[in-house]
């Protein structure tokens, strides 16, 4: 755990890795607790028509040791477990038994359609799959395309097959980097690639979350994500750790999410802590400029886009908190983030270098570091305990993501960055993300910032358009806040709001008013399908 100090500096000091030798995920974050205080809340199961289930880690460990009893029928070590279930007590113990069996669990997401599921069933190899019956009738009709998959339980299996299992089973005794959980990234460009990570992860995991949730966790503290468990963002940054830390975890991932459905469950169910996609957030903004009755948070964490100022205001007078911003990928998560508790926010920068983790922003041609200041590539140094293992079945992605410089190994994100003055990384934009206009070069994330303080504009996504003359010039897909309609005189008004506020070089020359943006099952903005609209 991180030890509370008065300054970054002074926490990173007293941080140091204590990675052991033999170290299981699902005895951590079951059977740990669960032998000290069997009778500890672990999860509050929130159904779709809101009526709430309690379970203790005792209950847990008993639940999934009998799954894992019925799984080694025909589930053995390093085979792929799929788990294709919504936010659950069955999708907890779905994961907790994969690894305590030795198995590799496979999170998949419940809104994938058949293609989706088959390439990452196929790719994975995946030997066993639980899931609902309606997903069961999904998986069937792929099943000819999935050689590999035995066996297929669905939740209903569970419920008759499990009382007759033994509520005793002895974990398997596994290495730290032995593999554990395979996530397949989101895909926003090319055919999803599963990244491979080792038990050691969730470890590597833990300074981070407790960084973005201002010291995580302290008494009361009870967490919460919309975010699917299916993903980086829900498994390993809220489910996971909170479990290590003894925290309750609400389990409750709306249809359809809205402000007011999620407003009134973190008042209903006591939530203090939430991971909530910026996305999320802005749609609690435009819902309320007041802090919501029986609200009572005491930190939020978010990621997978920039905030913005008016975002961080309005976190801090509506939500009562300032709203932490935190980095990372699926290969190498949680390794960048803000911390209220240590420093105030600084918008629209990420935040420091989480403590223990080696993060730099460097030249990926020379292996240089890039001076304060300066355009590079955000990258992280191997080893590193949260770090992958490799792509799965990909070995030439694998070494590509990588590159040796004088003083060693750097994974490299991908991602386009600057180090600022004060010691933390501002995001400016994935490689293919930044805009080059009569030779400047434009981030995104600050040009789609400036244009949501702008009343009438909803959600924003920027892009290059092809441009005879600059080479490339803005061009911003907007959805329109309620009373506004699109005219050219709006669309005016827009593009001058950020010109006056930015630059006159990063202004949105094109402006297109959109029913919706794409965005990935996490909450990102897909450019690349916005960009092949303007072709």
């Amino acid at each position: 755990m991180l030890t509370p100090k008065d300054t970054i500096d002074q926490t990173r000091a007293a941080f140091a890795w204590d990675i052991p030798k033999r170290y299981n995920i699902g005895v951590d974050i079951c059977d740990k607790t669960a032998l000290k205080t069997p009778d500890a809340l672990a999860l509050i199961d929130v159904g779709p028509d809101g009526h709430a289930t309690q379970y203790t880690f005792g209950q847990l460990k008993a639940l999934s040791n009998q799954l894992a009893n019925l799984l080694s029928q025909s589930t053995a070590k390093g085979d792929r477990v799929g788990v294709l279930l919504p936010q659950s007590m069955h999708t907890a113990i779905a994961h907790i038994a994969a690894l305590k069996l030795g198995a590799i669990s496979l999170p998949l997401f419940t809104l994938f359609g058949p293609d989706a599921l088959r390439h990452r069933l196929k790719d994975a190899g995946a030997r066993t799959l639980i899931t609902t019956p309606q997903e069961a009738a999904k998986i069937a009709s792929i099943r000819a395309d999935l050689p590999d998959l035995k066996t297929v339980l669905t939740t209903d299996d569970l419920t008759a097959a499990l009382p007759h299992q033994s509520a005793e089973f002895t974990p398997v005794d596994t290495h730290a980097d032995v593999p554990a959980i395979l996530i397949y990234t989101s895909g926003t460009t090319g055919p999803p690639k599963g990244a491979l990570h080792a038990h050691r992860v969730l470890l590597g995991h833990l300074p981070g979350v407790e960084m973005s949730h201002d010291f995580f966790p302290q008494q009361g503290d009870r967490i919460w994500t919309p975010a699917d468990w299916a993903w980086i963002g829900g498994l390993l940054d809220v489910l996971m750790p909170a479990l290590h830390h003894g925290v309750p975890v609400v389990a409750c991932r709306f249809e359809k999410f809205t402000a007011e459905a999620a407003f009134a469950l973190m008042a209903k169910h006591q939530i203090r802590n939430a991971f909530l996609p910026p996305t999320a957030l802005k749609m609690m903004r435009q819902a309320t400029q007041t802090p919501p009755e029986g609200v009572q948070l005491r930190s939020v964490a978010s990621g997978g886009e920039t905030l913005g100022a008016s975002l961080i205001t309005w976190g801090q007078s509506t939500l009562g908190t300032t709203i932490n911003e935190f980095y990372g990928q699926t290969e190498c998560n949680m390794i960048v983030s803000s911390c209220a508790a240590l420093a105030p926010a600084e918008p629209g920068v990420m935040g420091f270098p989480v403590p223990g983790h080696d993060v730099a922003v460097i030249d990926p041609k020379t292996g240089a570091h890039c001076e304060t200041g300066q355009d590079g590539q955000i990258a992280v140094r191997s080893p590193d305990p949260v770090m992958f293992l490799r792509y799965w079945n990909n070995p030439d992605a694998t070494a590509r993501k990588f590159v040796t410089t004088p003083d060693g190994t750097w994974l490299l994100t991908g991602d386009e960055g600057q180090l600022t003055t004060s010691g933390r990384i501002r995001f400016l934009a994935r490689d293919d993300d930044v805009i080059t206009s009569a030779g400047y070069r434009i981030g995104p994330g600050e040009v789609e910032d400036c244009l949501l303080t702008h009343p009438a504009v909803s959600l924003a996504g920027v892009v290059a358009a092809p441009d005879e003359t600059r080479g490339a010039v803005v061009a911003a897909f907007i959805v329109l806040a309620p009373g506004h309609a699109s005219s050219d005189a709006l669309n005016d008004e827009i593009a001058d709001h950020v010109k006056t506020r930015l630059a006159a070089h990063e202004y949105p020359r094109q402006i297109h008013v959109v029913d919706a943006l794409p965005m990935t099952t996490t909450g990102k903005i897909i450019r690349a399908e916005l960009r092949a609209r303007l072709v």
